[in-house]
């Protein structure tokens, strides 16, 4: 693999500049940034950071499927970093701006799961078990590539018996195929590739197209501002 003069795959060079979606450069996601290395002293290494922040969107930004925004915009980094609750696709955005922003390449990722855990109402909703295009982060610390997601926050793990994912900052951190309990989790079934930024009016598409139940039942709970509509993934989880 051809080097650049920083040691820096070249593969991921253009992955440290800022984007539409990931707008990396943005007061928000700078302010997201520097409270989530609040904590870490100045000289902290860029693998220091990149776990600090791994672990600032994972938990801080609580993971709800049903929070899908149905216009582009919403997809900003700079509108989920002050997020309250948020899918794997704008939790990985936010990922790689924070990244980013440190001067870590960062690329974003979509690949299909086959989720094997899985609340009835989504079920329903969604009419399979494929997630397509679930999102997920490639960074490059001293050269070498890792792939990992941010998407579920420890309590929901811990709800739900599903091992926690955690970046260590040496290997992947993606879903595991088994949980807790040693039940199928998550199964890869095929991978979109990296990009550069987020291919939104590609994706939007798509997912209407797929999950045609789930996107009417979302634009119907935006309109009426409901909340709710799963106490699996509510903040409070099921009574």
């Amino acid at each position: 693999m051809t080097q650049s003069k920083d040691d820096l795959p070249v593969e991921a060079e253009r992955y440290v500049m800022p984007a539409r979606y990931v707008d990396s450069d943005s007061l928000e996601v700078q302010s997201f940034v520097s409270s989530a290395l609040r904590d870490l002293p100045s000289d902290a290494s860029k693998r220091d950071k990149a776990i600090r922040l791994f672990e600032a969107v994972r938990d801080e930004i609580r993971y709800d499927p049903y929070c899908f925004a149905l216009d582009k915009d919403s997809y900003r980094a700079s509108r989920i970093a002050g997020a309250e609750a948020a899918f794997c696709v704008p939790k990985a955005i936010l990922l790689a701006a924070c990244l980013r922003a440190v001067g870590i390449p960062a690329a974003l990722g979509f690949a299909d799961v086959r989720n094997h855990l899985n609340t009835p109402k989504l079920q329903e909703l969604m009419g399979t078990d494929l997630f397509i295009y679930h999102g997920y982060v490639q960074l490059w610390l001293d050269g070498e590539p890792y792939k990992i997601t941010p998407a579920f926050n420890m309590e929901l793990c811990e709800r739900f018996g599903v091992k926690p994912l955690v970046f260590d900052g040496y290997h992947d951190a993606l879903f595991h195929e088994f949980d807790e309990q040693n039940h199928r989790h998550m199964e890869y079934v095929n991978d979109r590739g990296l990009y550069f930024d987020a291919p939104m009016e590609e994706f939007l598409g798509v997912f209407k197209e797929t999950y045609p139940k789930l996107e009417e039942f979302n634009r119907v709970r935006i309109s009426k501002d409901s909340t709710g509509y799963d106490s699996g993934f509510s903040k409070e989880g099921a009574s």
